[in-house]
């Protein structure tokens, strides 16, 4: 009996070693690979997904889920073929959960869901032309009725303004101390909201006054860049290609969307407006601002700017002192563009080319 014990749990221990090497040998056993051209497929188009494996086993079924949503199940792992429909564009996260008799082992692959057209695109005519205070390393902009805010930007030279549009007098300043460079802004419920590029802090005033009355901090965005509100959620950009949705009582990072077109995810949108359901959204040292769907990221217009620098005073840094403004005055719809220390504040009507 001894002898048959022994040989029993030898064969028992022989089992278990042999059974969890296999299930060793299925970690990272398998990789996902597409049938999309730079793993990328049109909204509502189609794409094929197969298992390219290291060491082939027995698959009993195969389980996707893209963006978390989970596909019907399959056991082919040489192609599945599948329609994407996501809430948002973007990029998005393919798995995999294969399930063997060893086990089951997991892949991944990131995808990129584009927009189904290309954006309309748009020149402009200049309607009026405003002077702007060339001290303005202009930030943010925003309309209250009449009156223009402004947010100017780099360090020891940050403030908070009140400006009339007009003469470009400043009405009411608030300077920032010179540890902070500030950037975007927007006004909500008779508060004024101040982003910072690199101190993951944000400031809010009253708006008749300019007190401060709060702060707020980034939790998940990477940067302060701009900011604008659609009297129910607040939106932000921070130089990735990720334009957060902000609560619009904390400022938190909700959510996010990122800017597609139909070729690709775009990123580093700067000052930011939000006129008539879509966000108005100027790419950093582009003169041009790109106009998107605030639920889906899908960019459907594309506002070319590239001759306005020529109508402001020569002697401009080209890459640094570029189109940053945007400021939408609702009452009149006017729409008005400015740049870093340009001495000149645009009124501007779209035209489509």
């Amino acid at each position: 009996m001894t002898s048959l014990y022994k040989t029993l749990s030898l064969l028992s221990l022989s089992f278990l070693i042999y059974a969890c090497g296999d299930t060793e040998s299925l970690t990272n056993n398998y990789s996902i690979e597409t049938s999309g051209k730079k793993n990328a497929v049109a909204q509502g188009g189609q794409i094929s997904f197969s298992l390219k494996a290291k060491k082939n086993y027995t698959i009993d079924s195969i389980i996707y889920t893209v963006d978390g949503k989970k596909l019907p199940k399959t056991t082919n792992a040489s192609e599945f073929t599948t329609t994407i429909q996501t809430k948002t564009l973007g990029h998005k996260i393919v798995n995999a959960t294969i399930y063997t008799p060893e086990g089951s082992s997991k892949a991944s692959r990131q995808i990129t869901v584009l927009h189904t057209k290309a954006p309309k695109i748009y020149g402009y005519k200049i309607i009026n032309r405003f002077p702007h205070q060339t001290d303005a390393y202009t930030q943010g902009l925003e309309f209250v009725g009449d009156t223009l805010y402004e947010s100017v930007g780099q360090y020891g030279e940050s403030k908070l303004r009140k400006i009339d549009y007009k003469t470009g007098d400043v009405l009411k300043e608030v300077t920032l101390d010179n540890s902070y460079f500030a950037e975007g802004l927007t006004v909500y419920n008779d508060k004024i909201y101040q982003l910072t590029w690199k101190e993951n802090t944000g400031f809010i005033y009253n708006l008749p006054d300019f007190k401060k009355v709060g702060t707020f901090t980034y939790n998940k965005s990477k940067e302060g860049w701009g900011l604008c509100n659609d009297g129910t959620n607040v939106y932000k950009s921070d130089g990735s290609s990720k334009i957060w949705t902000l609560d619009i009582n904390t400022l938190a990072e909700q959510s996010y969307i990122e800017p597609t077109n139909h070729k690709s995810i775009s990123k580093a949108f700067n000052e930011l407006e939000f006129i008539d359901g879509k966000i108005y959204a100027n790419t950093y040292q582009v003169a041009s601002i790109a106009i998107m769907d605030p639920t889906t990221g899908a960019i459907e217009g594309l506002i070319d700017l590239t001759s306005l620098p020529k109508e402001v005073q020569e002697g401009l840094d080209p890459q640094n002192e570029v189109l940053n403004g945007i400021a939408y005055k609702a009452n009149e719809g006017r729409l008005f563009v400015t740049g870093k220390h340009w001495n000149t504040l645009f009124e501007i009507e779209l035209v489509e080319k």
